[in-house]
């Protein structure tokens, strides 16, 4: 009896540990179920548990299909929306460096100025938009800018558009992004972890 009071015990604490640290929400998709099904770039996302919380990457993955993509559907030097349909976003639920960029607890957009060597990552506060355009109103609400390296992928070029976090260290990781032979990884760090 006493064995089972203190199991009893013991699920209540990690329940309630668990009710404390509520899962990243849903990702935001502009579409009914039977649209989302048929686009050609279906919705993905990756999450990473940095000091106990989850953050939340969420974006549209493009297939290249033969397509030129640096340099082509990935223009050099123009913002791009680092995914396709909506808005890539990013969910922190605690105070956090994004690229360098200090951001409070929330959900924001990311998108990219690319170029062959070097890529320009924006964080922006409106997360609940459409991936493009990136014109004057989208970018009058950037909250700042870090310019990470494009690294090769090495070996067999990656098909689809993948974002993924690396295994955290502390309260660091990065958001890698791979798409055919380019890697880029944005470093996202929680303050005070």
């Amino acid at each position: 009896m006493r064995i089972l009071s203190l199991f009893a015990a013991s699920l209540s604490m990690v329940a309630a540990r668990g009710a404390s640290q509520a899962a990243p929400p849903a990702c935001r998709v502009v579409a009914s179920g039977g649209q989302l099904a048929q686009r050609a770039s279906p919705l993905d996302s990756a999450v990473v548990e940095l000091g106990g919380a989850a953050a939340k990457v969420c974006y549209g993955r493009p297939s290249a299909r033969g397509r030129v993509i640096m340099g082509g559907l990935v223009p050099f030097k123009e913002p791009w929306r680092l995914g396709a349909n909506e808005a890539t976003t990013i969910y922190v639920p605690f105070v956090a460096e994004i690229g360098g960029v200090r951001v409070q607890p929330g959900t924001y957009s990311l998108y990219a100025i690319p170029s062959d060597s070097t890529w320009q990552i924006v964080v922006n506060r409106n997360a609940a938009r459409w991936g493009i355009p990136i014109d004057s109103s989208v970018r009058a609400q950037d909250m700042g800018v870090d310019t990470v390296r494009a690294e090769p992928v090495g070996g067999k070029d990656v098909e689809t558009l993948t974002l993924r976090f690396a295994p955290p260290k502390g309260g660091t990781t990065e958001l890698i992004m791979e798409w055919v032979k380019t890697r880029v990884r944005i470093p996202v760090r929680r303050v005070g972890a």
